[in-house]
């Protein structure tokens, strides 16, 4: 019901009622109409995310869901990527500098994907930056793992070989320490016992009587078991692989035969005085890619640090050699 408004009439000294003209009620009118549609528009904008339907309270959910998940993995992934980063230093500068090979660069390690944008599809939805920056991030991680796996299957592979390489080294004497008269002759220059001229001496002499047991100072394959060698008498050579070769000399005879394989410890021989010998001993040499070396820095398997400093020593003597 609309408010009566009354003005006062001075002339009839009576409240006259005040009656609207026809323009200001359809203005009121207008104005009433206006207020509500306004007051309509703002109840809806105030009052519409309280009174959400169903369907509309389940996407809100999945969204949420969704962000939480994209935000625990990316929690997970930066976990991750440290672990690979301590794996990583330890490849670089443990395994592989223990088996002598070159660390792995940084920049292959960490490569990226170059060419056509690989996150397209995942653009033009509302956390399409954050859904993307951990599918990167996953791709990444996934590369470099990649990479990772490779090094260890290489790290396995030198394992391997280095495990063999220590097997084959000849590593320990010939014949045992118990079974030694004395160690006669090193290597380097040594009076002839036959011209009584200096000449190179490029073995060991190790003294012990005839048939003194004779054994394989490493891993390998018996290349030669004959006496058609001039000087050596009846000998034994053994390819240990890795470049090393293994010589016994002016042997009584042999326990072995060619092509045989053998371990570090086997019998293979007996003590002689075959060939170019002044009296029974062991000739040994050890070869290295064709070349003689000191068997003196080969018996680390074998000797104490007394003993080896002992036979170094007695080795370095300029005598006679016993061939």
């Amino acid at each position: 019901m609309a408010k009566v408004k009354y003005y006062y009439d001075s002339d009839t000294l009576s409240y006259q009622k005040i009656k609207p003209k026809k323009g200001q009620k359809i203005k009121g009118l207008l104005l009433t109409l206006l207020g509500g549609f306004v007051f309509m528009i703002l109840g809806f904008v105030v009052f519409t995310p309280i009174f959400e339907s169903p369907k509309e309270k389940e996407l809100k959910r999945e969204l949420e869901f969704v962000k939480l998940n994209e935000e625990l993995h990316a929690k997970k992934i930066a976990q991750l990527d440290k672990i690979l980063k301590e794996i990583q230093d330890r490849d670089n500068n443990i395994y592989r500098l223990y088996f002598e090979v070159n660390p792995i660069p940084e920049e292959q390690r960490t490569a990226g994907f170059g060419g056509v944008n690989r996150y397209k599809a995942l653009e033009g939805f509302d956390n399409s930056e954050m859904i993307i920056d951990v599918t990167k991030n996953m791709d990444i991680l996934s590369k470099q793992l990649y990479v990772q796996s490779k090094s260890l299957d290489e790290i396995v592979k030198l394992a391997e070989n280095k495990e063999k390489l220590l097997a084959a080294i000849p590593a320990i004497q010939p014949v045992k320490k118990e079974d030694l008269t004395r160690m006669a002759s090193g290597y380097g220059w040594r009076t002839d016992p036959f011209t009584k001229a200096r000449k190179r001496h490029w073995g060991m002499d190790f003294t012990a009587p005839r048939g003194t047991p004779v054994y394989a100072s490493g891993d390998g394959v018996v290349t030669r078991a004959d006496q058609n060698s001039s000087g050596y008498g009846k000998h034994i050579r053994i390819d240990h692989g890795f470049g090393y070769l293994s010589l016994y000399a002016h042997l009584s005879k042999y326990n072995v035969r060619k092509g045989q394989k053998v371990k570090r410890g086997d019998l293979i021989g007996f003590v002689g005085n075959t060939g170019r010998s002044q009296a029974p001993h062991l000739h040994y040499e050890i070869h290295k890619n064709g070349k003689k070396i000191n068997p003196i820095n080969f018996y680390y398997g074998d000797l104490s640090p007394e003993e080896f400093e002992a036979m170094q020593k007695e080795a370095q003597k300029e005598g006679q050699s016993l061939d």
